[in-house]
């Protein structure tokens, strides 16, 4: 009735005839306590002590009604009890407010958007029926609204207050976009910000190393906001998140298997869960069903120590759950207020105890109907959870004491405490409004404002600076621009020896310490669900050992990754190690490639085995030359030792004594000497043989084809120029270019083979480019000499040591690009006393066996040609006679010579 006379009284005043109808658009059914009468200031309340709405028909043929609430909530109804407790010791207290009697109003907001909507506005305008921007009730003030319960319900009833500037203290919404000034101007919490929850969140995951996670967030700003924070914190340090699932506001069986198929799918053993725990319900309840345990869940404060969830049948699934809790404290005299309510003080009194004790109180009812009691709707038809139970009639007299369920728990006063705390905020701040000085006041020419008739504004500027301590508990509290610091309990759940749950502390957080001592925990006192004393582990991939590095695996988190062992000459010496590192050039990388070690050093040197050999049969060929020249020296006189220029023959055999010791300075360390001196040697030695055997076999060229003799010393200077030749080109070598040891590290890996470089790849082949050359002459000449007539063919034998000497030579090119290393090294000495052997066998063995051994043969007969076989079938001519006495000439002269 009021609200329609204001109606025609705004009319009348706006030029608009009453004609014009004003209608109630809307009746509201809502449930609560009210005691505003002769009170000074009344303070709102608004509390989820339903968990839903009942659900109502949608036909729109028929006047559309408020839903009432079904599924009572011991653990708020205890909320609302606090508050009711709180305002009752302030009105006792000397001290606070003492001139002032405080009053309340207090709704049910069924965790229900529409609900706490319906509420602040029949707060705000103080009727059933709510007329905007009006306040059409009469009496005390309005101070604040404590509540109103989870973040969405406060997100919607803070807009709603920001519009009149009216100040609302939450005690639960921890969501952090209500930290907006701009959106919400009047919002100000006992409860920290999800912003500190969600990075000790992440702290609490980098503390035990977990780097694969599950995310659960309920459908609405708390879940969607906390578990952003959240993911963002530890995505930034290299955590990786398996899956996200969003739990559904309303109850979707459907959606609800698909976040169990999901985990159970999962390899993450580590489950965030940012809900309150009426939305987490349905899906411990499936869990259960599907008997999926060995996780570890992280629980937000909205449902970390709540008895909803916190039931034994549960602990297979959520046993060892960690989570953080707001602070804890000890409230005198709460349990006594607690136990003792009156069951027909109230409808929401009454509805307890028909639920707490599975009875009907018909009587109660029966009494407020006939007394007009039912002040909240007046539609006594709305239906409401209210169950008749097995037990028949409440008798009124019934131990709440002995219900031992979480309305009288109070051994985790976490929630409930926050409650305490925003209404005595309220409190204290009416108390420094009503004891502010005339003069010194706030506010315009500095007047202070007037308890019984203030503005929402003004109450808001003391809420903003407040300052003050709990009773009882001490705490000292203040809102930093609306916000109070994070402080958080660490909270382990643990099976009871009857099988129910134990709340343990086991750590704390405080955002306001430094990033390094923020968290505190105790890991040894934790009880985890897989009933092990060490901390599950959580990975996609095991860690990578040092020795390897990780390689990302396409289209898959970078938590997800293969172990890549090290190249060689690379290293990993951390664990999970994302490149490895080259070892510098003189290192290489060990069998486990974790450390660096030096290469190892190869040359081959003299005291080894193939060393000592190699010198054994270098030292025999110089002995055997020796000896050769020995034994040739002393028959040098004899028609063998003087056939084919005897100098020469000591040339060629001092060239390869020249060779064969030649071949012993490629042993040991290369030095620079030891370089130059091996390679000129080897050089000048092949020059002078092949010098000499050339020589030798131009004489017996012309022998064979012009049967004329040339000169010795023709054949000696042609032996010396070539030589000489030899001489000046490897002069030039030593001085422009000359070899000097390298380290070649690009041969093996794993060793440093100190070797010789050559210098100037030019250079080296002109020089053994020539020594083949000569070769090539000799061979060519002695091949043309090898059918001279006579009874020991030289030619022959300088033929067949040519060939030796290419055989081994051609062998030794690829035998030699094959190895590496020292082995390189004892190719080509074995290449140089291979050819040095075939020289001298082929050459001398076979007169050293006609001088040693077949002495008789030794004389001037063995060096005459042969005479030609004569044809008995025609007669001899004077041609042939005077050929056959030429040669017999020519053939000793050369003998003479």
């Amino acid at each position: 009735r009021a609200a329609g006379s204001l109606c025609v009284l705004l009319l009348v005043a706006g030029g608009v005839q009453p004609e014009s109808s004003c209608k109630l658009k809307a009746k509201f059914n809502l449930s609560g306590y009210k005691d505003t009468e002769k009170k000074k200031v009344i303070v709102g309340g608004m509390f989820p002590v339903h968990y839903r709405l009942v659900s109502s028909d949608s036909n729109t043929s028929t006047v559309p009604t408020s839903s009432a609430c079904e599924g009572f909530n011991f653990r708020t109804f205890r909320w609302t009890q606090t508050m009711l407790f709180a305002i009752d010791e302030i009105n006792r207290s000397d001290r606070l407010l003492p001139n002032t009697d405080l009053g309340y109003v207090i709704y049910d907001s069924c965790f229900t958007i529409s609900k706490a909507v319906e509420g602040t506005l029949t707060y705000l305008t103080g009727q059933d029926e709510a007329v905007p921007n009006y306040r059409c009730g009469t009496g005390a003030p309005l101070a604040a609204l404590v509540g109103a319960g989870g973040s969405d319900l406060s997100i919607a009833t803070a807009r709603i207050l920001g519009l009149y500037y009216f100040p609302q203290v939450s005690y639960e919404s921890s969501c952090s976009v209500l930290e907006s000034r701009f959106q919400f101007p009047t919002f100000l919490r006992t409860i920290p910000s999800d912003i500190h929850q969600s990075k000790a969140m992440a702290q609490l995951v980098l503390h035990f190393g977990w780097t694969w996670v599950g995310t659960i967030a309920a459908e609405d700003d708390y879940g969607k906001y906390g578990i952003k924070a959240f993911k963002d914190e530890v995505e930034a340090a290299g955590v990786c998140v398996s899956f996200s699932e969003t739990l559904p506001k309303v109850h979707s069986p459907q959606a609800i298997l698909r976040i169990v198929e999901t985990i159970k799918a999962s390899t993450a053993k580590i489950i965030v869960v940012f809900s309150s725990d009426v939305d987490l319900r349905p899906l411990a309840l499936e869990l259960q069903n599907h008997n999926i345990t060995n996780r570890t869940w992280i629980a937000s404060e909205a449902w970390v120590t709540s008895a909803l969830i916190a039931l034994p049948e549960l602990q297979p699934v959520l046993g060892g759950t960690l989570g953080f809790g707001i602070q804890r404290a000890k409230i005198p005299g709460l349990r006594e207020h607690l136990l003792n309510i009156d069951p027909y003080d109230n409808p929401l009194t009454e509805e307890f105890w028909e639920t707490a004790f599975n009875c009907t109180l018909y009587y109660g009812r029966a009494l407020r109907s006939a007394a007009g009691s039912l002040w909240v709707s007046g539609n006594d038809s709305a239906p409401r959870a209210s169950p008749v139970g097995p037990g028949g009639m409440c008798t009124g007299r019934e131990s709440v004491e002995s219900l031992n369920n979480t309305y009288s728990d109070v051994s985790q006063l976490r929630f409930t405490y926050s409650v305490y705390k925003a209404v005595y905020a309220v409190a204290e701040a009416l108390h420094q409004l009503e004891h502010c000085k005339p003069g010194k006041g706030p506010f315009v020419n500095n007047s202070c404002a007037d308890i019984t008739n203030f503005e929402p504004w003004q109450l808001m500027y003391y809420l903003k600076n407040l300052r003050f301590n709990v009773p009882h508990t001490g705490e000292y509290i203040f809102f930093n621009d609306g916000e109070v610091n994070g402080l958080y309990d660490i909270i382990n759940w643990q099976r009871n020896a009857d099988g129910s749950v134990s709340f343990v502390h086991v750590g704390s957080y405080n955002s306001t310490a430094p990033p390094e001592d923020r968290m505190t925990i105790d890991n040894k006192s934790i009880t985890w669900n897989s009933h092990h004393q060490e901390a599950p582990r959580s990975v996609c991939s095991e860690s990578c050992q040092p020795g390897t590095r990780k390689g990302i695996r396409q289209g898959e988190p970078v938590c997800c990754f293969d172990c890549i062992p090290c190249a060689d000459g690379e290293i990993s010496n951390t664990t999970d190690s994302r490149e490895c590192i080259q070892c510098s050039e003189d290192y290489w990388s060990n069998a486990n490639r974790d450390t660096c070690v030096p290469k190892i050093i190869e040359f081959l040197d003299y005291g080894e085995a193939l060393g000592i050999t190699l010198i054994a049969i270098a030292a025999f060929g110089a002995l055997v030359t020796i000896l050769v020249t020995v034994v040739f020296l002393m028959h040098v006189n004899t028609p063998l030792g003087r056939v084919n220029d005897p100098a020469l023959s000591v040339g060629l055999l001092f060239s390869l004594m020249v060779t064969f010791l030649s071949s012993v300075l490629f042993l040991g360390k290369p030095q620079p000497w030891s370089c130059m001196a091996s390679q000129v040697a080897l050089a000048l030695g092949f020059a002078l043989c092949l010098s000499c055997i050339m020589a030798k076999s131009a004489l017996l060229m012309l022998r064979a084809r012009a049967l004329k003799s040339s000169k010795p010393s023709k054949s000696r200077a042609m032996a010396v120029v070539f030589t000489l030749v030899q001489v000046v080109a490897c002069t030039v070598w030593l001085v422009l270019m000359p070899p000097q040891p390298v380290k070649n590290t690009a041969a093996q890996n794993i060793k440093i083979i100190l070797e010789c470089n050559q210098g100037s790849i030019e250079f080296i082949c002109a020089v053994f480019g020539y020594d083949i050359a000569l070769a090539l002459l000799a061979f060519a000449f002695a091949f043309s000499a090898r059918k001279l007539q006579d009874h020991f063919s030289e030619a022959k034998c300088i033929t067949f040591g040519m060939l030796v000497f290419f055989i081994v030579w051609i062998s030794f090119v690829p035998a030699y690009l094959s190895t590496r290393g020292k082995f390189m090294v004892a190719v080509q000495i074995f290449a140089i006393l291979a050819s040095s052997f075939g020289l001298l066998a082929c050459i001398f063995l076979p007169k050293c066996y006609v001088l040693l051994l077949k002495p008789e043969r030794n004389t001037e007969e063995i060096v005459r040609p042969r005479a030609k076989p004569r044809d008995t079938s025609a007669a001899g001519t004077s041609a042939s006679l005077a050929s056959e006495a030429t040669a017999t000439t020519v053939s000793t002269v050369s003998v003479d010579e």
